[in-house]
């Protein structure tokens, strides 16, 4: 079962018998065949365990279980819509970029010292994404929110990417992030651009950028 582009900000999934997916309450735009939706008090595939992991982090956005046969069309608040299709590696992204995903992802938290020690934790400070982000592993598909849609940009060892904190959507695969300064005399003074702050990514993966620096 896979997302279907329908237009910029509207995607399809297909429902089979015995198969779920996930979704962000109030993102169910029109829906063919029988399907049913429950409210989700359990964190996706990753159980008890992944909820109070969530709601610890903040990271719990409310979700509705969709099981059924048929087709169901999501979007949300008119905002751009990315399909990502996951092969066994772990995509990190904030719990109100989700639009929906498929039941086989497990879903958890990290916390975000863990990729880029304190300036990780600065990071999540500065981008107002707090302490916590959301990781869906395994193989299945996600669809993601953006401002303006989104750029997948390919990171290498040879080839690290700098990223505006604001534009930032989510990254997979084996990365290592940190927030970097880029203070000049200009900022010094007042006259910068206010980019002062950068993310860098850095390993093997990719980042998804968002063509705007507003938050959801």
């Amino acid at each position: 079962m896979a997302f279907t582009r329908i237009n910029s900000k509207m995607v399809e999934a297909q429902l089979l018998p015995g198969r779920r997916l996930f979704s962000q309450r109030g993102a169910m735009l029109a829906y063919r065949g029988q399907v049913t939706f429950t409210p989700n008090i359990q964190g996706g595939q990753g159980g008890i365990g992944s909820m109070i992991g969530r709601r610890v982090a903040n990271e719990a956005t409310p979700l509705m279980t969709v099981e059924g046969q048929g087709s169901v069309m999501f979007g949300h608040g008119g905002h751009h819509v990315h399909t990502i299709d996951l092969s066994g590696d772990t995509l990190y992204v904030e719990a109100d970029r989700l639009l929906a995903f498929e039941g086989s992802l497990q879903q958890g938290t990290m916390f975000m010292g863990s990729q880029g020690g304190v300036m990780g934790v600065i990071r999540g400070q500065v981008t107002g994404q707090g302490l916590f982000t959301t990781t869906l592993k395994g193989q299945g598909a996600v669809a993601v929110m953006a401002h303006g849609g989104v750029i997948e940009l390919p990171i290498s060892p040879q080839r690290p990417v700098h990223v505006d904190p604001q534009a930032y959507v989510a990254h997979r695969g084996e990365v290592r992030n940190k927030l970097s300064t880029a203070l000049g005399w200009r900022d010094m003074v007042g006259r910068g651009s206010g980019e002062a702050f950068q993310l860098e990514l850095s390993g093997q993966g990719t980042v998804y950028v968002q063509a705007s620096e507003e938050k959801l």
